[in-house]
């Protein structure tokens, strides 16, 4: 059952992140990727701040955050465009990058379970 409990939590993620990706958008910048990035880590963090002060099943959670947030999440695009931006040298851009992404998806996190007290 837990196969089949991440496998459509994944499946939905994975929908929501393609809708993401179809909006039209010009800039010479990932933005896209790095908002589905930092929207996963606030809804992983907030799932996991409000599973610290609800019971819920180990199921739910592997719905929501291994399946949910794990499909929603570009990490390994993320990757791809950091080596992408590196191999055509734009080394600044490439560092950037990485400190917004991992600086804003930290920050995701500490928000998603900050904003979890209210609701528990």
């Amino acid at each position: 059952m837990s196969f089949v409990l991440v496998g459509i939590g994944g499946a939905i993620g994975a929908v929501c992140r393609y809708g993401i990706g179809l909006i039209s958008a010009e800039w010479n910048f990932p933005v896209k990727t790095l908002l589905i990035n930092f929207i996963g880590s606030f809804l992983i963090g907030l799932f996991a701040g409000l599973f610290e002060r609800v019971n819920v099943s180990q199921n739910t959670k592997l719905f929501t955050q291994v399946g949910l947030c794990g499909g929603f999440t570009t990490f390994s695009a993320f990757s791809l465009e950091n080596i992408t931006m590196i191999e055509n040298k734009e080394y600044g851009k490439a560092s950037l990058y990485i400190f917004i992404s991992v600086a804003s998806c930290i920050l995701g996190v500490w928000l998603g379970k900050s904003l979890s007290k209210v609701f528990a």
